[in-house]
């Protein structure tokens, strides 16, 4: 009995302790990080990579049968068995654009998108790794290449109306549609595809998903006043990683960015979307830099300038973690300044120089750099490639690669500068918890 008694006393005061044996089991507040600077690109990533080249099969369709309207591109599902095509007719505004969805043999399965809808960004229209949907971005088609005003609480309860009735109109001309169709099946005619049907649309780009078959075509966000302009499917396809700005943020970058002379790059906050609809905002600042996902799919990465974040994207008590790495990029900065001003000097005195000389200058960039005192941290404005966070990829569940570099792009492409482009990576792994 004594000895029972010592050893629970022993036990409860050193619980032993244990390492989850995945990370997917630890919550971003719980994980460890250790830093490495300039390291060797990131592998490549089984990522579906779209391509400019075309289906042949949709695009003799469209030069047969389709010649009032243009393909812009297609978009071929992960599994080979789909294909989005992405046109617009003549008389569509710049920059909007139509769907359907073609089997690969170049057989029209179904029309996407109704006349009211425009889908926008065409780049980023894709498919889920699992090619069960397809997401794209979508909003009113306005017929004109500025944006339509924000309507108040008024209005949309007004248009609310009109669009209830313009759907009903919309459901009787399809009933009669179909009804034609079926009566040119039976005449011996070629069928004629289903129209879509109507889609709730609004005044700012929302995101959208398709099954794989064209069918069942919804938004999955409903927030009038944003504009979503990016996102990106988890790997399990279960949900998107968005980044989304006001109508007013969006348009007040647009002026900044054209009074610069500068080529516009849009700047949202990041937002986690499940295919359930529902959504949930990451953070508050503003970011240019797009969320990168765990490969397990349960946490997102967002960077901030100098600072990157980690949330969790599953559990029902979701986390959120700040690594700053200012230091860290301060440090190796001055390294890689250093070893630059090595190399540089180095050549040149190789070329203008005798041996004795290249000496004496190889020790100079060392001299200047070390002015400050000891045990303090570099000045960040004598460092050239001390830079922001301008990408992130997640390779592996505890390898988070990040790239620094000053990025200038202009209007002018000749204008435009990309420099001391730079690969780090975070190493992550668990805290050991108490039995």
């Amino acid at each position: 009995m004594l000895f029972f008694a010592f050893s629970c006393q022993k036990s409860g005061f050193q619980p032993p302790t244990v390492a989850p044996a995945t990370l997917r089991d630890v919550s971003s507040i719980k994980l460890n990080f250790r830093f490495e600077a300039d390291v060797p690109a990131p592998p490549a990533t089984s990522e579906t990579a779209q391509t400019d080249e075309r289906n042949a099969a949709v695009q003799t369709d469209f030069d047969q049968n389709r010649t009032q309207e243009l393909v812009d591109k297609t978009i071929v599902s992960p599994d080979k068995q789909r294909v989005l095509a992405v046109y617009h007719k003549a008389e569509d505004s710049q920059g909007d654009f139509r769907l359907d969805m073609y089997s690969t043999d170049g057989k029209l399965l179904r029309k996407l998108t109704p006349d009211g809808m425009a889908v926008h960004y065409p780049d980023t229209i894709v498919w889920s790794p699992d090619s069960v949907n397809v997401a794209f971005m979508a909003m009113t088609r306005i017929g004109q290449t500025t944006a339509a005003p924000i309507p108040s609480p008024a209005e949309n309860r007004t248009d609310t109306a009109a669009n209830t009735e313009s759907d009903a109109d919309s459901d009787t001309n399809a009933s009669e549609n179909t009804e034609n169709a079926n009566a040119n099946m039976e005449a011996g005619a070629t069928p004629i595809i289903e129209q879509p049907k109507p889609v709730l649309t609004f005044r700012t780009e929302q995101i959208y998903i398709s099954n794989a078959d064209g069918g069942e075509v919804k938004p999955l966000t409903q927030n009038e006043g944003l504009i979503y302009f990016y996102f990106v499917w988890s790997p399990d396809g279960s949900a998107l990683a968005a980044l989304a700005a006001t109508f007013q943020e969006w348009r007040f970058l647009q002026y900044q960015a054209e009074s610069r002379g500068e080529a516009f790059a849009p700047a949202g906050r990041p937002r986690l979307v499940e295919k359930n609809g529902r959504e949930r905002r990451l953070d508050d600042n503003l970011t240019i830099v797009h969320p990168a996902w765990s490969p397990d799919s349960a946490k997102v990465a967002v960077a901030f300038d100098k600072q990157v974040r980690i949330y969790d994207a599953i559990g029902d008590a979701p986390t959120q973690a700040s690594i700053p790495l200012r230091n860290q990029l301060l440090i190796s900065s001055k390294a890689f300044d250093e070893d630059l001003q090595r190399k540089e000097q180095s050549g040149n005195a190789n070329i203008n120089q005798t041996n004795s000389n290249t000496q004496s200058n190889a020790s100079e960039p060392e001299n200047n750099m070390s002015n400050q005192p000891i045990g303090t941290l570099p000045d960040e404005n004598t460092l050239v490639s001390f830079n922001p966070i301008i990408d992130l990829k997640w390779t592996e569940d505890k390898m988070l690669y990040l790239q620094t570099g000053y990025i200038k792009q202009m209007k002018n492409e000749a204008d435009s500068a990309r420099s001391y482009l730079r690969w780090h990576r975070l190493i992550f792994s668990p805290q050991a918890v108490a039995l």
